[in-house]
């Protein structure tokens, strides 16, 4: 298997923590970010940079954990697209496979849509998101601790029209897609998407902040508290089910285990060369998303890959050079409705471009 001798290979090249040239400089970026809390890990080389800013609960003086876990969103999406493809490569499935193929009579026109398109976010589908209440309507408060299924999330999304006819023709991002990318890890192994992840990915690669919650409300382990905005102030949403996320974005993590897994993928240590490029391929002509893999240039004009999160209470990114050997990851637990993602932006300039 590809992941025999990562993990000796990537805690050589991230484990040890030495000061960084510019640390002075990232400091101030992270202080800059606009939220509550925020943490990161910035690689050059053999050079590790760690850091946090801000309080890790409001009301406190507490500093945010440099080890802190939290919730990464849709950098999931990455991990559930690398168990797909490590399927591929294993011949079990196919890209082009239609979606009528794994899952029988469950999407209308599913025999045109594959699972390339699901992966890339060019089916149509609507975005069930998009189907549930958001603060600072009543409902959302009311379904912090709601088990959902995916069944019941895809058959919302799939009441609503297609936002386009042609699969494959636009380019539009729906959190379906994956929601049916994790059924058909489901039919194809007989496991679930976290279990494939927990296999093939966590354990192999020694993620030891990372885990698949469940519908565990709690995160493990230090963390800094999440919120979101109510009444005009902030209501604590660190305890919440991640069931409402799924396949989608339920992954919780730390900087290290991130900076460490986009390491081992984008170094070829995950998926064949011809795998991780298809990874690297747009779905639509001059876009920047992949296959489960997003990409911009910095400030510097250098392109860096990987994705970023929202979890509602946080919010992540994680991005590397192709050659992996500058890295960043940052979490913010934002001060709602601030959006953080222009000073991230600059931290993330900071940190590639210094």
């Amino acid at each position: 298997m590809l992941v025999q001798g990562m993990v000796a290979l990537v805690t050589a090249a991230v484990t040890a923590v030495v000061p960084a040239s510019g640390g002075a400089d990232l400091q101030k970026g992270l202080d800059g970010v606009a939220s509550i809390g925020a943490l990161a890990e910035v690689r050059n080389g053999a050079q590790v940079w760690r850091g946090s800013s801000g309080v890790a609960e409001l009301g406190t003086s507490r500093k945010v954990p440099v080890d802190g876990r939290f919730r990464a969103g849709s950098i999931t999406k990455t991990f559930v697209a690398t168990v797909v493809l490590q399927l591929v490569a294993e011949g079990k499935i196919r890209l082009d496979d239609s979606v009528e193929r794994w899952l029988p009579g469950v999407v209308p026109n599913g025999e045109n849509i594959t699972v390339r398109q699901l992966l890339n976010h060019t089916s149509g589908l609507y975005d069930y998101k998009n189907t549930l209440p958001m603060p600072p309507s009543e409902e959302f408060y009311a379904l912090q601790y709601r088990t959902w299924t995916a069944s019941e999330q895809i058959e919302r999304a799939l009441a609503n029209p297609p936002v386009f006819d042609k699969p494959g023709s636009q380019y539009n991002y729906s959190n379906t897609n994956y929601l049916l990318v994790g059924e058909i890890i489901k039919k194809v192994t007989g496991r679930t998407y976290s279990e494939e992840i927990e296999r093939r990915i966590i354990r192999p690669l020694g993620l030891h902040g990372t885990t698949m919650p469940g519908a565990s409300t709690r995160i493990p382990g230090p963390h800094p508290h999440g919120y979101v905005p109510k009444d005009g102030g902030q209501l604590d949403f660190t305890e919440m089910n991640p069931t409402l996320f799924g396949a989608g974005g339920d992954i919780i993590s730390t900087t290290h285990d991130l900076n460490r897994f986009f390491a081992a993928l984008l170094g070829g240590h995950l998926l064949p060369a011809r795998l991780l490029n298809a990874m690297k391929q747009p779905g639509t002509e001059g876009g920047t998303y992949g296959l489960g893999l997003s990409w911009h240039k910095t400030a510097c004009n250098v392109r860096v890959y990987g994705n970023d999160g929202d979890a509602l209470a946080y919010q992540a990114y994680s991005f590397s050079t192709a050659d992996t050997r500058r890295q960043a990851t940052i979490a913010v637990t934002p001060h709602l409705p601030t959006n953080p993602d222009a000073t991230v932006d600059i931290f993330l300039d900071k940190a590639f471009c210094s």
